[in-house]
């Protein structure tokens, strides 16, 4: 994969009517890169992609492609391909026709089409399904579907815009992998927008997240799950607990039980990271947090816990089961605290 951008988004701001979706919004895309636009609804992540394929006019900024500024093109010839949420499938049409029907549009003879469409079904593993009726298919044979018309064209940036989230869980899965296996065989550029955190780490080389039309930090998996930027990121990649603390005497953290002065912060950890202290000791310079068990839900693996602290809750992950109203004390290790400034807003 070159390191060079392939795809660069400059400055990019659009609104709708007195609204604004995107603020100068800056990214760049290497060749054969699959990035992930992650964010909630409403963030602006479906409206920049929508802006890349020519369906929405920004209100400034620059789009390029290679050396092609394509800000100005229709969405005919930008090389791009949108692949949608709901497939967007010709309901009256065979799968090979609705496979072929982008290059029945730009003018392609049959037998180039039918070569072509081949081609496709083999990739996709649905050899023998040219001629079904696409209402005669499962959901995800469906989204194999759409995402063979989107590949037939030759797009030189493939758009998905949530292409997996009418499918159930298990078939979402398994096509997640089988795209990102294909996406990496045939090394095509590709922009993918989610809400599911679970998959942007999957699929992604690099996750932007995105929030209020800005990017709030833009790196690998690995990078905004471990690294992230902001108390928002760090609540939007799963860690779900937010706590008010103070230094310790022994070098770490303590709970700030509503008190506050100097070197306060908010800690961020995951419930997973936590456990609750039986025989064994806490580690040193662990925050230890007491107070009572207020609610329990067995989740199969084990059991997740709502502990009640003096001040405020966290939740926590333990394999053991304990009743309601049980005494309870939780340790979180110093090196799965995420620490940020107090004034520092959580809204994922």
């Amino acid at each position: 994969m070159q390191t060079s951008p392939f795809l660069r988004i400059e400055s990019l701001t659009a609104a709708y009517g007195a609204t604004r979706v995107l603020d100068r919004v800056d990214l760049d895309v290497r060749r054969g890169e699959l990035v992930a636009l992650l964010g909630s609804s409403g963030c602006g992540k479906t409206t920049l992609l929508r802006s890349i394929a020519g369906f929405v006019t920004p209100e400034s900024g620059r789009i390029h492609i290679g050396e092609r500024d394509i800000t100005a093109l229709a969405p005919e010839h930008r090389g791009t391909a949108m692949m949608f949420q709901s497939y967007a499938l010709w309901p009256h049409m065979s799968v090979a026709q609705n496979i072929g029907y982008g290059l029945r549009m730009r003018g392609w003879k049959k037998e180039a089409i039918a070569g072509r469409v081949g081609e496709m079904l083999t990739l996709l593993q649905l050899e023998g399904y040219g001629p079904r009726p696409v209402t005669q298919l499962s959901g995800g044979q469906r989204q194999r579907v759409a995402l063979g018309r989107a590949l037939a064209v030759s797009p030189e940036v493939l758009l998905l815009d949530e292409p997996m989230s009418n499918l159930d869980y298990k078939v979402r899965v398994e096509l997640r992998h089988e795209l990102r296996a294909l996406q990496q065989r045939i090394g095509i550029t590709a922009v993918y927008v989610t809400h599911d955190r679970e998959e942007a780490l999957a699929l992604a080389d690099r996750i932007a997240v995105l929030n209020a039309g800005r990017v709030e930090q833009y790196g690998t998996p690995e990078e905004l799950f471990h690294q992230p930027a902001s108390a928002f990121v760090a609540g939007f990649m799963g860690a779900d607990n937010a706590i008010d603390v103070v230094p310790a005497a022994n070098g770490g953290w303590q709970a700030a039980n509503g008190a506050s002065g100097g070197g306060s912060m908010r800690a961020y950890f995951r419930s997973e990271a936590a456990q609750l202290l039986g025989q064994s000791p806490a580690g040193p310079g662990a925050l230890v947090l007491s107070g009572t068990v207020a609610q329990m839900l067995y989740v199969g693996h084990g059991y997740r816990y709502r502990i009640r602290l003096p001040a405020s809750e966290v939740w926590v992950h333990a394999p053991e089961r304990i009743d309601q109203g049980t005494p309870a004390s939780v340790a979180v290790p110093q090196e799965a605290l995420l620490l940020f400034p107090l004034h520092e807003q959580r809204a994922a």
